[in-house]
C-alpha cells in the first residue's frame, strides 16, 4: 500500500560536506557515526537528492576483484562475432544480449533519438513467487552464455551483494526522511531488479555518432535506487544539475576511484511525493579526441515487490513495464 512521505530533515540543521552537488557518503561511517555526524550526512543526502538525485558511495563492501573478473569475462563475450552472440539476443527488460540498435533510452522522455551506442548483457530477477502470471512476466530464468562459463558464478555473487547493498541504501534513505528504517524495505521482500553489463566500444565498432546519439541517451531510471560501478572516461557519465538548485545543466559526473555512483529512480521520486528528483543522466558518445575509448559499466536497477502501490500508481510494475517498452528501439 502507499504511504504519505514522512517529515524530512531540514538541511540547515547541519552543514553538508563540501562535495559539490553530489556528495561522497561513507556507508561504513554512517553506521558508526554519532548523532551529530549522522544528522550532517542525512542533510547532505537530502540536499543532493533534491538537487540531482545522485550520490557517490564508499564503504559499500563490494569486492573489487569480483568486479574486475566480471568485466574481463564479459569483454570476452562482447568480442565474439555477432553471429555467436545472436542466439542470446533479447529485448529490453528481457534476459540475454542487447545488441546494437536494441535500446534508445531517450525515448523514456518522449524524445525520438537514434539507438544507443552500446551492447549489454542483461539479467533480471528470476526467483519464482509461485504466482504463475507474475512469474511469467517478472521472474523468468536468466540466460548464461556458454562461451563464458565463469560469468555465471561471479555475476550471481555480485547480485547477492548488490541486493543487500540496495536494501542498506533504502534503509539510509528512510532514515534521512525521518521514517522507520523499513519504510521501503518492507516492500522489497521479493523484489524485481535488473542488472546490465553495459559495453561502450569505440567508433571502430559503433561508427560515428549521429546527431542526438549517445552511448545512453538522456533519461531517468525507473525504479527505486540504481547502483552503478563505472569506469571513468571522456565519453562517460553526465548528470543534469538543476539550475533552480544552483546547478548549470549537464555536468560530467564526479568520479572517486573505488566508489559507486547511486541515483534514485522514478519510483523513489514518486514515493517521496517529488521531494527527491530522479537522477537525470546520459552517457556521452565516443569522444572525437579518443575515438577508440572503450568503457564498461555494471549497473543494478532495484525496484520493489510486484503489486506495490506507490503514490498514484496502483501497481508500480505497470509503470515499469510501460517504461521498458518505451525504450525498446526499432533498430533504425
Amino acid at each position: 500500500m502507499s504511504e504519505p512521505p514522512a517529515s524530512a530533515p531540514d538541511p540547515a540543521r547541519a552543514p553538508a560536506p563540501d562535495d559539490g552537488p553530489i556528495p561522497v557518503i561513507d556507508l561504513a561511517r554512517w553506521r558508526s557515526d554519532g548523532p551529530d555526524a549522522r544528522r550532517a550526512t542525512a542533510a547532505a543526502v537530502d540536499t543532493a537528492l533534491r538537487a540531482t538525485g545522485f550520490l557517490l558511495v564508499t564503504g559499500h563492501g563490494l569486492d573489487p576483484d569480483l568486479r574486475t573478473r566480471i568485466r574481463r569475462t564479459a569483454r570476452t563475450f562482447f568480442a565474439l562475432p555477432a553471429a555467436e552472440k545472436q542466439p542470446y539476443a533479447t529485448e529490453v527488460g528481457g534476459r540475454g544480449w542487447l545488441g546494437p540498435g536494441a535500446e534508445a533510452n531517450g525515448a523514456a522522455e518522449g524524445t525520438a533519438t537514434p539507438p544507443d551506442l552500446k551492447e549489454s548483457l542483461s539479467f533480471a530477477s528470476e526467483e519464482p513467487t509461485g504466482d504463475p502470471a507474475v512469474d511469467a512476466e517478472w521472474f523468468l530464468p536468466n540466460i548464461w552464455p556458454h562461451q563464458v562459463p565463469a560469468l555465471r558464478l561471479d555475476v550471481q555473487d555480485l547480485l547477492t551483494a548488490l541486493r543487500a547493498l540496495s536494501d542498506r541504501l533504502l534503509e539510509l534513505l528512510a532514515t534521512v526522511l525521518g521514517s522507520a528504517p523499513d519504510r521501503f524495505t518492507r516492500h522489497t521482500t521479493h523484489p524485481t531488479w535488473g542488472f546490465n553489463i553495459n559495453w561502450y566500444p569505440g567508433t571502430e565498432t559503433v561508427g560515428e555518432a549521429l546527431p542526438g546519439q549517445y552511448r545512453i541517451g538522456p533519461h531517468t531510471d525507473f525504479g527505486t535506487v540504481t547502483v552503478l560501478d563505472r569506469q571513468h572516461g571522456k565519453g562517460g557519465l553526465q548528470v543534469w544539475t538543476d539550475p533552480a538548485h544552483g546547478g548549470t545543466g549537464w555536468q560530467d559526473a564526479p568520479y572517486v576511484p573505488g566508489s559507486l555512483t547511486v541515483n534514485i529512480g522514478d519510483l523513489m521520486a514518486r514515493w517521496t511525493d517529488g521531494r527527491w528528483r530522479a537522477g537525470r543522466h546520459r552517457v556521452l558518445p565516443p569522444p572525437p579526441d579518443a575515438p577508440t575509448e572503450e568503457l564498461m559499466s555494471l549497473v543494478y536497477f532495484y525496484e520493489c515487490d510486484p503489486g506495490t502501490r506507490i503514490g498514484t500508481l496502483a501497481d508500480s510494475h505497470t509503470y515499469l513495464r510501460a517504461q521498458l517498452d518505451a525504450i525498446t528501439a526499432d533498430g533504425t
